[in-house]
């Protein structure tokens, strides 16, 4: 496993590629996914919290810095942010690599109500691993693309708690929503 960080030496933001790489490198051991190297690259020139994967070889990341930064103090860097934006794009890697996730669409073909649902269910997961996350703003993610209803709440906690759900299932319970 090789993960790299570009840039190495920041600017316009004081964060640490090596924390980064550190995090990153434990999050991959931790998803089983220590066979597949990893490329971060960091646009530190924005604010904005934009994430993206490609699953390929190796998996590709990019991320604006806003989604590795500390709510309270910006331009530093925070390692649950860091911790909670890798992690949820390792997962979304790691499913896209088993069949169950076969049929799933690329990410900028899926609806916001699909990203929505796919976001709860990585999440979830990443809690369960320890990594400290706000269930609410999440929840708060997924009633606005599905509803501020009871039975989005029941799809929500049902995304939340699952650890083998197949693509056919996260969409079937996004459309249930």
């Amino acid at each position: 496993m090789t993960v790299v960080v570009t840039p190495q030496q920041f600017n316009f933001v004081a964060f640490d590629a090596a924390l980064i790489q550190r995090i990153a490198e434990q999050l991959l051991a931790s998803l089983g996914l220590q066979d597949h190297d990893v490329v971060i690259e960091v646009d530190e020139t924005t604010p904005l919290t934009r994430v993206r994967v490609e699953v390929g070889d190796p998996i590709s990341i990019r991320a604006e810095s806003g989604a590795f930064e500390d709510l309270k103090r910006p331009r530093q860097q925070s390692e649950t942010a860091i911790a909670t934006s890798l992690g949820r794009l390792l997962l979304r890697a790691r499913d896209r690599l088993v069949a169950g996730f076969a049929d799933a669409p690329p990410d900028k073909q899926l609806s916001l109500a699909e990203m929505a649902a796919w976001e709860t269910y990585c999440i979830g997961r990443l809690e369960r691993l320890g990594i400290a996350v706000n269930q609410q703003r999440w929840r708060y993610n997924f009633r606005n693309r599905h509803g501020f209803t009871d039975h989005a709440d029941a799809a929500f906690d049902r995304l939340w708690a699952s650890d083998a759900l197949t693509w056919d299932d996260l969409r079937a319970i996004s459309a249930a929503a």
